[in-house]
């Protein structure tokens, strides 16, 4: 949808619309919520996004079999914001376009930083501290690590960090993580966590903390 066809009906999109709100930081602070997919759109132009599972779900009814698929997806800039979506349909097409609105509605700001003892490089490549996120039996694990390591976690929880902009992490899991919807659940709980650590200004300039969007992103 271009920006002409756009009618904001939501306070937040109105303020976007009219450019009162020019950044997704600013919308994200603003502590209104994200209702209108348009307002991702129209502040964060550059999103990817990639399916993470399609599962079909059977149930059976009075009038028999019914099936439809359940999506996840998730959804970033590949620079400090990341979302997760899931959708069910009768079509998987349709689904995967549902959990991609999903997923940006759903869209969170994440710190990054440098907080591996053994780098000590001064950029905002990895996390900037051990951080756990649960979801089920899921439980995961993810922790700095130097400049050059590269995502050394699960294929799952390696596409929500390459969407967020994470380019160096350790991590670990427990549980059933075949369960995808639970394990990519778990890692983004791990990067919402980040957020609800309490540091003061000085301990964010030893760990090079920087929040949402610092350029630089790598395709």
């Amino acid at each position: 949808m271009s920006d002409e066809e756009w009618i904001p009906k939501t306070r937040l999109g109105k303020m976007v619309k009219n450019g009162e709100i020019t950044s997704m930081s600013q919308a994200l602070k603003s502590g209104m919520p994200i209702k209108e997919v348009e307002i991702v759109d129209a502040l964060l132009p550059d999103m990817y996004d990639e399916v993470l599972d399609v599962n079909m779900v059977q149930r059976m009814t009075d009038s028999g079999r019914r099936v439809k698929f359940r999506v996840v997806v998730a959804v970033g800039n590949k620079d400090g914001f990341v979302g997760l979506g899931v959708a069910k349909g009768k079509e998987v097409g349709i689904s995967i376009r549902k959990a991609v609105e999903n997923g940006k509605l759903n869209l969170i700001e994440i710190s990054r930083g440098c907080g591996s003892w053994v780098c000590g490089c001064g950029t905002p490549h990895s996390l900037p501290l051990k951080v756990k996120g649960k979801c089920g039996s899921v439980e995961v694990t993810l922790q700095p690590a130097p400049r050059g390591v590269g995502l050394a976690v699960g294929d799952t929880a390696k596409v929500i960090l390459r969407l967020a902009g994470i380019k160096d992490v350790w991590g670990s899991a427990r549980g059933q993580t075949s369960t995808v919807l639970n394990y990519a659940t778990a890692v983004f709980d791990a990067l919402k966590n980040i957020s609800m650590v309490k540091m003061d200004e000085e301990a964010k300039r030893k760990l090079h903390i920087a929040s949402g969007a610092i350029g630089g992103v790598e395709e």
